[in-house]
């Protein structure tokens, strides 16, 4: 046999191999790929956002299948006889990029999309393309929400502070804290004692990263000589110096973990290990309006213990 011959044979073989994977051991039947200007966490939360929007106004039913990380989200969609798998990975780039790669495939109709998705324009085709950049449009439309800029490390202040612990999905502390803000506000009040600054606290206690819950301590500071009295719920206590990566927002603060996406980011970027319980300071009072993009959250997240 010539090396002409072993060639074409070993080629052949190759070309074989890789049409049996595409076929029938790849996972999707078809790739779209974008990049976007913000966190993986971001991205990973605006999808589950998305999903629900879907299935209102699509009749589109999303079951999660697998997660991790805040970058990997592995998605089952049905709607009448379609059955789709959509499987998302999100990778940082930088300090304000990512990448984001979504895997799809019909689960009724693989092999045929993967012998012509390549070559023609199919239904499948251009109704996924369609699907992910209005998905893509709605995640910019969100980015724009807010600002966030990474100070890198930095020192929190000791701090004492009356407090009172509340427990909620992420998508919601925000609401829970106003939906106790009169509960803490208002024993400070009837007991004649001072917020200094008015300028409250969110300290992260548990951060459930699987379910996204978080437990927290919603904080106002008092001066560290105040007397206590006993109540069931408000309590007071001495928050102490942290070291970490901290991080500025601007934005509606029931966004303001978008932050926190964006320091876990900066962590794994540089190898840095942290503790997973955020600090927010609120340095502006949502009640009293103005230009959202203006009020401004300090983030700290400690570095763990080597």
């Amino acid at each position: 046999m010539n090396s002409r011959k072993k060639i074409i044979i070993v080629a052949g073989i190759a070309l074989s191999l890789l049409l049996g994977w595409y076929l029938f051991v790849k996972e999707s039947d078809y790739c779209i790929t974008f990049t976007a200007k913000t966190a993986t966490g971001t991205i990973f939360q605006g999808i589950q956002v998305w999903s629900t929007a879907q299935q209102k106004s699509k009749n589109e039913n999303y079951k999660i299948l697998e997660k991790r990380n805040y970058d990997f989200i592995k998605q089952l969609m049905k709607n009448g006889n379609e059955e789709m798998e959509y499987t998302w990975n999100m990778k940082s780039i930088n300090d304000s990029m990512s990448t984001v790669t979504i895997g799809i495939k019909d689960l009724n109709h693989s092999l045929y999309n993967r012998l012509t998705v390549p070559f023609y324009p199919t239904k499948f085709k251009t109704e996924q393309i369609e699907k992910i950049k209005s998905f893509k449009t709605g995640l910019e439309d969100h980015i724009d929400d807010f600002k966030i800029r990474i100070d890198g490390e930095q020192s929190s202040k000791e701090i004492y502070v009356a407090y009172i612990s509340l427990k909620s999905v992420m998508q919601e502390k925000a609401q829970t804290m106003i939906g106790y803000d009169a509960e803490i506000v208002g024993y400070l009040d009837r007991n004649k004692i001072k917020i200094i600054g008015f300028r409250p606290y969110l300290e992260v206690t548990n951060w459930d990263q699987d379910k996204e819950i978080v437990s927290f301590n919603y904080c106002f500071p008092i001066s560290k000589d105040t007397k206590y009295v006993p109540d069931n719920n408000v309590k007071f206590k001495t928050i102490p110096a942290i070291k970490g990566i901290q991080a500025t927002y601007y934005g509606n603060f029931r966004t303001s973990d978008r932050a926190w996406f964006a320091l876990l980011d900066y962590a794994k970027k540089h190898d840095i290990k942290l503790e997973n319980t955020p600090l927010e300071h609120f340095l502006d009072n949502p009640f009293n309006g103005g230009n959202e993009l203006e009020w401004k959250t300090e983030i700290i997240i400690p570095f763990g213990v080597e």
